[in-house]
């Protein structure tokens, strides 16, 4: 925040500041008891301070003899300030030896001497109480809105089992050194970023992903701190230290994502450099400017206490508390929301830049399509389709190639067992040639086919699938057609955004223009192209985004669009985690590998701006209203401050919201 905005909040920031990265979790826990503690002790304050207020105005009303002394007022009303005041005043001080004089503790300092000044004690003493308790309730409520992010973000255990000299040791994970194997029972969270050591595991993401259902991984594939073994004893060879996990990334991302201001905080903190001075400049001339006309119009009743009077109450409700407050955290708790979905947004800039998106721009392969590929048919030609896939099978088998992979998996799950071959041998972007007995067998695509002179389908020249042919003896007898496949929710991701009046939607690819165009056909996306280098598709995004009323988002992998992802608008990379050039690249981070998620961010950004509007508008409306009410004398000086008091908090509350609220 800026200077002004930093002294308005001075009293929140050294309250709920925290600093997680590389440092103990008892530390954690020790500031916040600290933090806690000390909350309790203004709300004791507070209590002595109300007791005596509440007192002194029972004895001032049954007119004890003794009590109507103003010498005894000034002292039991004084008694009754100070609880509540010394603290205010403190901070007062400390920003004015900062240099900064105008913030919410000199606007209410000046008010209560002033109602001391005018003889209003038990009112003086209100406006602290009652801004003492508004503190504490805003504190509360934003205390429990950080605590929540944090929760939801730090969920790193406090020990680690680890192996050493041939026994388990309880260790702090700070201690643990990479390569080191630790074990994580059943229902335990992952201390440490590592490889699975042994047997498959099924493990609970929900804590970095947003993801509800379980992942089953293998020996050798990753796991990350903060994900729980849900089945049994895992073994894990630690592969990152402690402070370079990747929740530990996410952490830092989150926490700078504050420094990232949107454009209407930006606008709260250039407001509140002119707002202030402002009114305590309309609050003196509220009490000069009649006292001027009283001199120069003997017949104007001018009154000095009244006109100071309502000059405290235009500066008491005057305070900016609730707009320093709110703005910030109703995009913290946007922050928050979405990171809790498995939405990263590095910055509450984007959540305000996201909601202006009019143009998308997809990569096709693992962003819209899993980049796994799957048989989608079998064709064959005197030939079993049984006697086929278990060629297919026997010359792919031993092939680690993705396609080869997945002619296995199909064959495997059909039931087929593969022939008996000799001779095998591959020939490199063709395909593989062996011998079954006296026959000779070709496996591969078009180029190995019209290298042995055999005739093909026609209809096969204008395939757009990835096609895998099987020749005997110089004939054809069939193929099978692979395809890349749809994500789950791709489709669903396209109608979500057409639902959301986003219509220019982009499909861009390296794979062939026919491939790129069915799955845009099939997807409803209306432009597509294909046959693009990575220099092609910034060049693209380069172009779109210097069209005038334009927004412009990419989505794309994290990996080689990296340069696309930081030309666009919003760089949005799917499936960023663990991924440097995601992180590094990209804006927003979708770390559930969902397209649909976009669509999520899009209604985060929405409902965040409604709130951070709603709460402008409101705070300043209410404030303006009463204003004029304490100008005109019809607003008391407890009316300034139950309202002041009550706008803060229902704007800390209006920001709170959208943590709890449900996205689909």
């Amino acid at each position: 925040m800026g200077n002004d905005l930093e002294c308005a909040c001075h009293k929140h920031e050294h309250k709920h500041e925290h600093h997680h990265e590389h440092e103990p979790h008892h530390k954690h826990e020790h500031e916040h008891e600290h933090h806690h503690g000390e909350e309790e002790g203004d709300l004791r304050y507070a209590a002595i301070s109300f007791v005596l207020l509440a007192s002194g105005l029972l004895l001032g009303h049954f007119e004890f003899d003794w009590f109507q002394n103003n010498w005894v007022q000034l002292i039991w009303f004084i008694v009754a300030f100070l609880p509540v005041g010394v603290p205010v005043a403190h901070e007062a001080l400390e920003a004015i030896t900062e240099k900064d004089y105008f913030n919410e503790f000199t606007l209410m300092l000046l008010a209560s001497i002033g109602a001391f000044c005018i003889g209003e004690y038990p009112e003086a003493v209100a406006v602290m109480l009652f801004y003492t308790v508004g503190e504490f309730l805003q504190d509360k409520a934003v205390g429990r809105a950080t605590s929540d992010i944090n929760k939801l973000l730090d969920v790193r255990p406090a020990q680690a089992l680890v192996f050493r000299n041939g026994e388990l040791c309880k260790v702090a994970p700070q201690d643990v050194k990479v390569g080191e194997i630790i074990e994580v029972k059943a229902g335990e969270r992952v201390p440490l970023d590592g490889v699975i050591a042994e047997s498959e595991a099924l493990f609970d993401t929900s804590a970095l992903t947003g993801e509800s259902n379980p992942r089953n991984i293998l020996p050798g594939e990753t796991v990350l701190a903060g994900m729980i073994c849900t089945n049994k004893p895992t073994r894990i060879n630690v592969t990152k230290p402690f402070d370079q996990s990747e929740l530990s990334r996410i952490l830092e991302l989150v926490r700078d994502s504050a420094e990232k201001k949107a454009p209407t905080e930006l606008f709260i903190r250039k407001f509140a450099r002119i707002y202030t001075p402002c009114v305590i400049l309309l609050a003196a001339l509220i009490v000069a400017i009649p006292a001027i006309i009283g001199m120069v119009l003997p017949s104007f009743d001018y009154q000095f206490a009244d006109w100071l009077h309502r000059g405290l109450v235009f500066l008491v409700i005057s305070c900016p508390c609730a707009l320093v407050i709110s703005v910030p955290l109703g995009y913290y708790g946007g922050i928050g929301a979405a990171s809790r979905l498995g939405i990263l947004f590095k910055g509450s800039n984007y959540l305000d830049t996201i909601t202006k998106v009019n143009t998308i721009a997809f990569d096709k392969t693992g962003t819209l399509t899993s980049g796994q590929f799957c048989v989608s048919e079998i064709h064959t030609e005197g030939i079993e389709r049984e006697k086929l896939l278990a060629l297919l099978l026997a010359t792919e088998q031993k092939s680690t190639h993705p396609i080869a992979q997945a002619i296995v998996n199909f064959a495997v799950k059909e039931g087929i067992v593969g022939e008996q071959l000799s001779d095998i041998q591959e020939i490199a972007g063709n395909g593989i040639e062996a011998k079954q007995g006296d026959q000779h067998i070709l496996v591969g695509n078009l180029r190995l086919m019209n290298k042995h002179g055999i005739d093909v389908p026609a209809e096969l020249n204008e395939c757009i699938s990835t096609l895998i042919i099987c020749a005997i003896d110089g004939k054809y007898v069939g193929n099978a057609q692979l395809s890349d496949t749809l994500k789950e929710d791709a489709k669903e991701a396209i109608d979500r955004l057409h639902q959301q009046g986003i219509n220019d939607l982009r499909l861009l690819s390296g794979d062939k223009r026919e491939i790129v165009e069915f799955f845009a056909q099939k997807l409803g996306i209306d432009q597509a192209y294909g046959d693009l280098l990575p220099q092609d598709k910034a060049a693209h995004i380069e172009s779109i985004t210097q069209e005038a009323d334009r927004t412009v988002a990419f989505v794309g992998d994290g990996m080689n669009d990296a340069p696309v992802l930081a030309l666009s608008h919003v760089g949005i990379a799917m499936g960023g985690l663990g991924s440097d050039a995601a992180i590094e690249s990209a804006d927003i981070i979708i770390q559930t590998d969902q397209p649909s998620k976009l669509a999520t961010a899009i209604e985060i950004g929405k409902a965040t701006r409604g709130v951070v509007k709603q709460n402008i508008i409101g705070s300043i409306g209410i404030k303006v209203a009463v204003m004029l009410l304490g100008a005109l004398g019809f607003a008391s000086l407890w009316a300034a401050v139950f309202a002041d008091v009550g706008v803060a908090l229902l704007a800390v509350l209006n920001s709170i919201r959208i943590s709890r609220m449900k996205f689909k």
